[in-house]
């Protein structure tokens, strides 16, 4: 009973969502005549079915709240006929169906002033901003003490995904490097099942396949994950051993960019990495 409750309560927030998005257009914002007076301001119904090309009755349905499939070639058709921006869209998707639109293509996030200014005050716990790929976009001075200046490196090489199976470093300076590598591989996994459409993902695959005998076999687990929090230790050249508890922020404007932070776990690691930060 109380899932048959809460289908018909999103089917209702679906349908005055609905409207209150058709009430917003007037016809000269869509490319339609005004043609004659209006009772109601925005769109009529008829409108909105003919931009998304679907019946008007099956689109009135879909605002009294019925109880129909909707797929997600008529979900886009929508949310072009209605003018959704991409927040707008994610919401119709969850409403109608339960799951977030598809992502067709990748676009490369942007790394505000008050992301960068936020990593710079960590102080002496090393941390990222990563995309969605895992790819290194800015990173405060502690995190080049302990990691290296990536300035210095190819884009590949500041794929930290990439970095994990293929660069020898990482597996001498990670003590628990097993561990790191399934729980990245399954983070992997989760992002390449939303992004699959990508021909970036399934080529990564295939060239980590190649260059990485660790990563084929862990590949063919399909474990599928997501990190949050966790505990890193490493083995760095000049200031020995390092501890961190990890954590793993994401940011609200977009799924596509996501914070790394290593606080350190002691007072002690703290310390060595003053004196890394103090030595430039």
């Amino acid at each position: 009973m109380a899932e048959n409750q809460l289908a018909v309560d999103r089917r209702h927030e679906l349908a005055e969502f609905l409207r209150s998005r058709r009430a917003r257009l007037q016809p000269e914002h869509v490319g339609l005549p005004n043609g004659t007076r209006r009772r109601t301001p925005g769109l009529r119904r008829e409108e909105v079915a003919m931009l998304a090309g679907v019946s008007p009755e099956w689109y009135t349905w879909l605002e009294q709240g019925r109880d129909i499939n909707v797929s997600t070639q008529v979900l886009e058709s929508l949310a072009h006929a209605l003018r959704l921006d991409a927040n707008e869209r994610e919401h119709l998707f969850l409403l109608a169906s339960g799951q977030p639109p598809p992502i067709e293509t990748y676009q490369s996030p942007t790394v505000s002033h008050v992301i960068k200014s936020f990593l710079d005050q960590q102080g002496t716990a090393p941390a990222c901003a990563l995309d969605v790929r895992s790819n290194v976009l800015a990173w405060n001075a502690a995190y080049g003490a302990v990691f290296g200046d990536y300035s210095k490196l190819p884009a590949r090489e500041r794929n930290l995904f990439w970095r994990i199976f293929t660069n020898p470093h990482s597996r001498v300076a990670n003590e628990h490097w097993d561990e790191l590598a399934m729980g990245f591989l399954a983070q992997f996994r989760a992002r390449y099942g939303r992004y699959i459409n990508d021909p970036w993902w399934a080529q990564q695959v295939a060239d980590l396949s190649a260059a990485s005998p660790e990563f084929r076999e862990l590949w063919e687990r399909h474990d599928v994950g997501n990190l949050s929090e966790g505990q890193k230790k490493i083995r760095h050249q000049i200031a020995g051993d390092l501890c961190f508890d990890t954590l793993w922020l994401q940011t609200i404007e977009t799924d596509a960019l996501q914070l790394l932070i290593h606080v350190p776990h002691d007072q002690e690691t703290a310390h060595k990495i003053e004196r890394l930060l103090s030595a430039g």
